[in-house]
């Protein structure tokens, strides 16, 4: 009886270990190059699993990872400038359409990056970058240029060098963090906190449902900052000196200000408060309003 347990806890054992051989060979091992243009187009599609894009100073585009066994194919071609790579899975998702690709693009490609189910991961591509991804996150480190990222159940963070651009972040139940960028920002969530450090800004638009705004940074003589909240605070310190006409309106919330005036009732028949001033010449013009939320404006020391 010893004998037969023994022999069937090894056929177990010998089964398990072929059906995780089958597993691993079912899934395609990705390693291909193509030449690129330095300044050119990548344009990257997934489904489902993961895209990290590194920039690097070869004229090559290059493509690694992993494709699930239910992946049709990976589509990897050049037209003229522009590089096409996109996962193909069957109309009817079924079994494993997971694909991780860690892709090399020359770092001054501009790139437009899709995903469903995945993660987008981007790091030292100092061309423009148009990022969207459904529910996933998106982080893009030492950004170069304009960079627009949108996730529907995902963060966003974008860190760069300070180099100015034109930066956009939408989610919907995702926070969005902005760190030493600069030029213009403009970013928009429903349930989700809003976060920009470090930077100058001539431009800045926020606007939230569910989520407080903290805007840690430089404003320029003859900027614009707005900002909007439902449900959140609204939370600014500059960290430069500024000159500008302020704005600021609240219905069910404080106002806290650090450079003198104080904020007034909009009527006596409700909680609203508001508060008008000009610091300096007022070169810059900074309106803020939120419903349910305080708000707190100051200068860092």
């Amino acid at each position: 009886m010893t004998k037969v347990k023994h022999m069937k806890h090894g056929s177990l054992i010998v089964l398990a270990a072929g059906m995780l051989s089958m597993s691993a060979l079912a899934d395609e091992q990705v390693n291909k190059t193509i030449d690129a243009a330095p300044n050119g187009e990548v344009e990257v599609y997934n489904t489902s699993g993961s895209i990290e894009i590194t920039g690097w100073k070869q004229d090559k585009v290059e493509v690694k990872g992993t494709l699930g066994d239910s992946v049709e194919e990976l589509i990897f071609e050049r037209d003229g400038n522009h590089v096409l790579i996109r996962v193909e899975v069957p109309n009817r998702h079924w079994g494993d359409i997971d694909a991780d690709l860690y892709i090399k693009v020359p770092e001054k490609s501009s790139i437009e990056v899709s995903a469903v189910s995945a993660d987008i991961e981007v790091n030292d591509v100092l061309g423009e970058q148009s990022l969207e991804s459904v529910s996933g996150d998106i982080e893009t480190v030492g950004v170069g240029n304009d960079v627009e990222a949108a996730s529907v159940s995902g963060d966003v963070e974008i860190k760069g060098n300070n180099t100015e651009g034109d930066f956009e972040a939408a989610t919907v139940s995702g926070d969005i963090f902005f760190m030493a960028v600069a030029g213009s920002v403009d970013a928009e969530s429903v349930s989700g906190d809003i976060d920009v450090v470090g930077g100058r800004f001539e431009d800045v638009h926020f606007e939230s449902v569910n989520g407080d705004q903290n805007f840690a940074a430089a404003l320029i003589n003859g900027g614009d900052l707005s900002a909007e909240s439902v449900n959140g605070s609204v939370d600014i310190e500059f960290t430069e000196q500024i000159s500008a006409r302020i704005d600021i309106e609240t219905f069910n919330g404080s106002i806290r200000n650090c450079f003198g005036p104080k904020p007034e009732r909009t009527s006596k028949y409700s909680p609203g408060l508001e508060l008008s001033f000009e610091v300096g010449d007022g070169d810059s013009n900074i309106d803020i309003e939120t419903l349910n939320g305080s708000v707190s404006i100051c200068v860092e020391d």
